[in-house]
């Protein structure tokens, strides 16, 4: 019987138990010494008596008698020697078979080491790639090695896509080289505006309008059978590309002109987002250049031929220098790439520069009273919420981002009024850019494609207070000249605040209607932000509550010593 809290269970047995099986055993013994005995079985062998002396020959008998016995030994011993060679052979055939199934694993971990080491070496160049510095030598390659310039502008904010820095170095090079104005995404500004545009624009620079196609051709062979066995046609409004043929018969006529042996090499340059790729792809038929709608995805030059004569160069973005306005650095930089701004500032400071009943309509959002109500409402109604139904801001705010930079929202600005041309630029320039040029047939094929593009209504756009140009480095070792943003900094840290008592007046509103002072704590406040605002770059003072009646209404349960209740 196995006892508790052991193993094994024990094998002691009573003595009655343990005799009566000794009793069994020597009766079974003995029915089988009897049966033995009948069958004539015997158990024991006669001993060998050996030779008699008497015995004729016995020297020899006993001789050949041994040499049977040595024989036998050796037989023996031979089986043995084979036998165990036999097993030495199964031992080194079961480590080979043991080494073989090794074998694959050992390949498999190198495999796998292998990759882990080009993911960390492709890790290490592509950050090496995403860096400030790589990105401006790629931008000054482009520019050295083109000798037509594309700069690519968003027909929405057409000013704050220029670069001054780009522009001059462009036109003061010694190579002679020609810049050129694209204007992109005219789909989703109105005709009206598009056209002002144009004309400002045409008076410094030629310039062209585009639409790029969102649905390109396949490029593989089994793209395009896959396509032909669907039996799909894109007719919607994305495929549709508009200013491809006007843009690359000037740009073959250009070619043509110059030496028949070198191809005319035209770099796309321009900030992020405003749509460099989508030309080249626009124009070469395929997706030969990476294009999205993230930020930043082209990290290094890219050559794609279009034709014998014409080659295009895809470069990665403008780096736009820290020094600019705050709505400029949200639009047409990478700092939320970087991790170095959070979109939540950038969407603050976009709202502030339109108008909110516009925003309110485009976005179907109630009435908000600042940034932070807006993603709220915003994220309620893209469904973006968190674990236990609380809106994700963060996604809603690069969600918002994301719409102004990509090919979905409609706004436009203002064309500015016209005084004179930049100081890098010259009436000289201006007529050396328009030789060799047919400015006639590029106007009408401009105006015609504003007549058959389908353009929003201004009522259904947002007008966008746009800040100027974009100031850009084309080289990571200049240190941008810092503008006096002190009053920035100061009405953004008044903004924030307020956003933080808006935010707590969200949350607590019964808080808000139980507390009877809430008048005299505004009233305070509003002293607080007009002495803060007269009183800057000075030490603060200490402000003292000398409301009498407040502080009468907080003492209204005190007992009062000078009336006499009896």
């Amino acid at each position: 019987m196995k006892r508790p809290k052991l193993k094994k269970a024990s094998k002691r047995v009573s003595c009655a138990k343990r005799y009566k099986i000794q009793k069994k055993v020597r009766e079974h013994h003995k029915k089988l010494r009897k049966e033995a005995k009948k069958s004539g079985i015997k158990k024991r062998t006669k001993k060998d008596i050996g030779v008699p002396n008497s015995a004729p020959f016995k020297e020899e008998v006993l001789k050949e008698a041994e040499q049977k016995k040595q024989e036998l030994e050796e037989l023996k011993e031979k089986n043995r020697l084979a036998k165990q060679k036999e097993r030495a052979e199964k031992r080194k055939k079961g480590k080979e078979t043991a080494g073989a199934e090794e074998e694959p694993k050992t390949k498999k971990a190198k495999k796998a080491e292998k990759a882990k080491v080009q993911r960390e070496a492709r890790a290490a160049v592509a950050k090496e790639k995403s860096t400030k510095a790589f990105r401006c030598s790629e931008l000054k390659k482009v520019i050295e090695a083109s000798d037509v310039i594309l700069e690519v502008l968003d027909a929405r904010d057409p000013m704050g896509c220029r670069c001054p820095q780009l522009e001059e170095a462009v036109l003061k090079h010694e190579g002679g080289k020609r810049l050129f104005f694209v204007l992109t995404k005219i789909d989703l500004v109105p005709r009206d505006s598009l056209q002002n545009w144009l004309g400002y624009l045409q008076a410094e620079c030629p310039t062209f309008v585009f639409k790029s196609s969102t649905r390109l051709q396949d490029r593989t062979v089994l793209e395009k059978k896959q396509a032909d066995a669907n039996g799909t046609v894109d007719l919607s409004r994305a495929g549709a590309s508009y200013g491809c043929n006007s843009l690359m018969q000037t740009l073959t006529d250009l070619a043509s002109k110059g030496d028949g042996e070198s191809m005319l090499k035209i770099g796309v340059v321009g900030f992020p987002s405003v749509g460099k790729s989508s030309i080249i792809n626009t124009l070469k038929g395929s997706r030969a250049c990476i294009a999205g709608v993230p930020r930043g995805l082209t990290k290094c030059m890219q050559e794609v031929h279009l034709s014998k004569k014409v080659k295009m160069i895809d470069s990665p973005a403008i780096v736009a220098a820290p020094c600019n306005s705050g709505v400029n650095m949200a639009l047409r930089s990478l700092q939320m790439e970087e991790n170095e701004k959070s979109p939540l500032e950038a969407v603050k400071t976009l709202l502030r520069e339109c108008n909110q009943r516009q925003i309110m309509l485009e976005y179907s959002v109630p009435n908000y009273r600042n940034s932070l109500e807006f993603l709220i409402f915003y994220a309620k109604k893209r469904g973006f919420l968190q674990k236990g139904a609380v809106p994700n801001t963060e996604q809603a705010a690069i969600t918002f981002l994301n719409d102004w930079t990509g090919a979905k929202l409609n706004y436009y600005s203002k064309v500015p009024e016209r005084q004179s041309l930049p100081p890098y630029l010259t009436e000289a320039m201006v007529t050396e850019l328009r030789t060799g040029l047919d400015l006639d047939k590029v106007k009408m094929a401009n105006e015609h494609i504003i007549t058959r593009i389908q353009s929003p209504y201004a009522s259904s756009s947002i007008l966008f207070n746009s800040k100027g140009m974009t100031d850009g480095l084309l080289s990571f070792t200049e240190v941008p000249a810092e503008t006096p943003a002190s009053v920035d900094e100061e009405q953004q840290e008044e903004d924030i605040i307020e956003e933080t008592e808006d935010a707590k007046q969200i949350e607590d509103p019964e808080e808000e209607a139980e507390t009877p002072e809430t008048h005299t704590v505004q009233t305070q406040k509003s002293q607080q932000k007009s002495s803060r605002n007269r009183t800057k770059g000075k030490a603060k003072p200490a402000f003292v509550n000398i409301d009498v009646l407040a502080s009468q209404q907080k003492s209204d349960d005190a007992y009062d010593f000078n009336t006499d209740f009896v």
